[in-house]
């Protein structure tokens, strides 16, 4: 039903996480990244609060796997989770509890964790990872083309519908946060937007920081 990556970009030290899925608005119930921190994915039957958790474990010293570990721990029906975690070293961890749903499988690297369940394979998380590595371009582009090659070997078992990305800083908000809620395409449309919304990244950073040195909108009205 899900299948996702989350990434650390060595050269700035972001965050990014996406995840696409048949369900609809995917990405507000299992996206979660903090800036200086690292990114948690929570999918197949999701509890949306072990994102929250799992980052403030983070933030308070433990690892990835010792934030994953002390998940599973500590909350009830753990067995229907399916889990990622990235930390700010880049140490990666993932868990699929024993009732996660059809084909289901994770994959490991520096800096980069994928998982998924309902595949059309278990080679689909190291898909997307490979994808991740070859990428280039952006770091937010880079997370889209890992997506787009997990799609290109096999994706989910059924339709997809819905996609999300999340990147986060140096500030304290998401500097990326693009969503397709609903759609016959969504990683295609993912594409669009990414491609619409590169040119306007960092100026949204600066109207936020400091907006007499932010450009023009370019819209109607706007001196």
């Amino acid at each position: 039903m899900t299948y996702s990556i989350a990434a650390l970009d060595e050269k700035t030290g972001a965050f990014g996480l996406a995840v696409t899925s048949s369900s609809p608005a995917v990405a507000a119930r299992c996206a979660h990244a903090r800036a200086g921190v690292g990114a948690v994915g929570t999918q197949n039957i999701t509890d949306p609060r072990l994102g929250p958790r799992g980052l403030d474990l983070m933030a308070s010293g433990a690892s990835a796997s010792e934030a994953i570990e002390i998940l599973k721990a500590t909350h009830d029906y753990i067995a229907f989770r399916q889990l990622i975690a990235l930390d700010a070293q880049g140490r990666t961890a993932a868990f699929s509890g024993a009732n996660v749903l059809g084909k289901n499988a994770y994959a490991l690297a520096k800096g980069a964790v994928s998982a998924g369940n309902l595949l059309a394979g278990e080679h689909v998380p190291q898909a997307v990872l490979d994808g991740f590595a070859k990428a280039t371009g952006p770091f937010p582009e880079r997370i889209v083309k890992a997506m787009r090659a997990g799609l290109d070997a096999g994706g989910e078992e059924g339709p997809l519908h819905s996609v999300g990305l999340l990147v986060v800083d140096k500030v304290s908000w998401p500097v990326v946060d693009l969503r397709v809620d609903w759609h016959d395409d969504p990683i295609g449309e993912l594409e669009r937007l990414w491609k619409v919304y590169e040119p306007q990244m960092d100026a949204y950073v600066t109207r936020a920081l400091n907006p007499s040195a932010a450009p023009s909108f370019g819209v109607p009205g706007d001196k």
